[in-house]
């Protein structure tokens, strides 16, 4: 059995690759289903024996799996592309393929913050348990992908306890008010608007708020949430539906929803800023797949950013972290080596059951004659000399074949490797 991790995330792929592969909630464990069936028809073994997980954020796509086919590196990679529709030769490029260990240890890696935009920033865990769930209610968690990611969140609960990971971390939402104070001297002159009413939004409502803004509205699908997010900041809610007449008396937008396709798009924007007579707005689109259209950047008097963007703005500080990094990375490639091993256990499991198996048929084989002689009359001393010699017989009958058998470099290892495996406490 291989473990593997596949995909692609803000390193590797820009936000305009990155919104074609990401997956909505509620579209991971379909997914997760594909992908078993994927792997079933690579293989001669069906769905039983693989297992799969998909994790998708804003900032990465990626699937886990435990296959015993023959290229799961591959199937895993070619399923993405299927999946999604998308030619393979683009999408090679931007991927990475992770095998055995270095998917291990990118997972640990994941869940511990250490391969976010936001370095250490705490959501990605939350995210990942979510995937997991998921994944678990779809079919998709077997022996290796359950014990891969309790072990992940352990490794998580350990670098977030031990070291100063999340310590001064810039926020995407902390970010978003760094920028928009480059193009408004004071955020409390200004009209702000947050699309959505997701975790995303109540971070950066709270950064916002914290400005003291001159008004705070929700614009969300769902208005008794949008009203009670709103309510915490002394603000109002409104429907998505009403985006097209209110958007021009907003000089901040903050969108960040689970929309599949554009909520804002070019035409709209420019109605706003022709309504607002070219006073300047700053939008932030944290959504993957956007939520505003990509042309709206080039329009004169609106700031558009996305989550790349910010990605310069998030690193503030980095480098008096990287002790801290250091730190996490020792914990994770020690806890790598521990679950490795645990998998090197896992994968002689069938051969100690097989030698119990066989080892417990010859005993009762012998037993069964022994007690046949004692029935008999046979001398209780002679019966166990027997009993015995006859055990030991067949329990080297095996390996005294192999040695036999066995030519050259074969003969060798053998002769050195029999002795420690025989070899008996005293």
């Amino acid at each position: 059995m291989q473990l593997l991790a596949v995909g692609l995330n803000h390193t590797t792929a820009p936000v305009s690759l990155r919104e074609q592969l990401a997956l909505a909630p509620d579209q991971l464990g379909k997914a997760v289903q594909a992908a078993r069936s994927w792997f079933a028809r690579q293989g001669s073994h069906g769905a039983a024996g693989n297992e799969a997980a998909i994790l998708s954020t804003c900032n990465r796509t990626e699937m886990y799996a435990a296959s015993d086919i023959a290229n799961p590196l591959d199937a895993s990679a070619q399923f993405l592309a299927h999946y999604h529709a998308l030619n393979f030769a683009e999408l090679r490029p931007h991927l990475y393929m992770l095998p055995q260990d270095s998917a291990v240890r990118h997972a640990f890696r994941v869940a511990s913050g250490l391969d976010s935009m936001v370095l250490g920033e705490p959501q990605i865990l939350g995210q990942m348990k979510d995937a997991v769930r998921t994944a678990e209610e779809a079919g998709g968690l077997g022996t290796y992908l359950h014990q891969l990611f309790q072990r992940s969140f352990a490794v998580a609960k350990e670098v977030r306890s031990t070291t100063e990971i999340g310590a001064h971390s810039v926020s995407m939402a902390a970010a978003a008010v760094r920028l928009s104070q480059r193009i408004f001297d004071r955020i409390a002159d200004q009209h702000v608007l947050f699309i959505g009413a997701g975790e995303m939004i109540e971070l950066c409502a709270a950064h916002f708020a914290a400005q003291n803004p001159k008004s705070v509205t929700i614009a969300n699908r769902s208005m008794e949430r949008g009203e009670a997010l709103a309510a915490r900041y002394n603000g109002q809610a409104i429907r998505l539906a009403d985006l097209p007449e209110r958007l021009q008396h907003f000089d901040i937008v903050i969108s960040c929803t689970a929309s599949t396709l554009p909520l804002i798009g070019l035409g709209m924007v420019e109605r706003a800023v022709k309504a607002r007579r070219h006073r300047p707005v700053f939008m932030v689109d944290l959504a993957v797949p956007r939520d505003i259209e990509p042309e709206v950047a080039r329009l004169d008097d609106v700031f558009l950013y996305t989550v790349d963007d910010l990605a310069q703005v998030v690193q503030t500080g980095i480098e008096s972290r990287q002790a801290a990094v250091a730190q996490a990375e020792a914990i994770i490639e020690t806890r790598v080596q521990s679950f490795m091993h645990w998998v090197g256990d896992r994968a002689v499991v069938p051969v100690i059951r097989d030698l119990h198996e066989s080892s417990e048929a010859l005993r009762l084989a012998e037993l069964e004659r022994a007690r046949k002689l004692l029935a008999r009359g046979d001398d209780p001393e002679a019966v166990l000399e027997a009993l015995s010699k006859g055990l030991t017989a067949k329990f080297l009958h095996g390996p005294q074949q192999a040695l036999h058998h066995a030519q050259g470099d074969e003969r060798a290892r053998l002769a050195s490797l029999l002795p420690q495996l025989f070899r008996g406490r005293r």
